[in-house]
């Protein structure tokens, strides 16, 4: 059995549903709709980039991606179609944490601590410990933590 997919475009039409007036007006515009989709494509690609340079250091990496992701989304359908399937994914993950007993949800929230301040450990390890912070927490790193 074999299924058939309509093929869509692989950038909004000018005529979408758009909810943004201002946005509405640039893609019908033939001068400014691709002058948008520029800047959107560009826009996005310096998200994702810097969020998944960012994945491995402390912070809020794959949320960059994730925002760079939506940015793109807004003019390119299968950007759209990945950010859905992330969405599908992220509410499945936490309809499955809430459904599970107290313990598990300890030993969920325990490994992403100790993930955590590996990646923090990591970090420093490779960049050094920064010299703004206080000379205590600075000499404690330095003999506890092995930095």
């Amino acid at each position: 059995m074999t299924e058939t997919r309509t093929k869509r475009p692989f950038f909004r039409p000018a005529d979408d549903d758009d909810h943004w007036e201002w946005r509405r007006r640039l893609r019908s515009n033939s001068t400014t709709r691709p002058v948008l989709r520029t800047a959107v494509a560009l826009v996005g690609l310096v998200l994702v980039l810097g969020g998944f340079a960012l994945v491995p250091l402390p912070g809020p990496g794959w949320l960059i991606v994730i925002v760079g992701l939506a940015v793109w989304a807004s003019e390119i359908e299968p950007a759209d179609d990945l950010l859905q399937w992330v969405k599908r994914r992220v509410r499945s993950w936490e309809e499955w944490v809430k459904r599970q007993p107290l313990w598990v949800k300890a030993v969920v929230g325990l490994l992403t601590f100790v993930f955590v301040l590996a990646v923090v450990w990591l970090a420093l390890r490779l960049t050094g410990v920064p010299a703004f912070l206080p000379d205590g927490v600075e000499g404690w790193l330095h003999t506890t933590a092995g930095l």
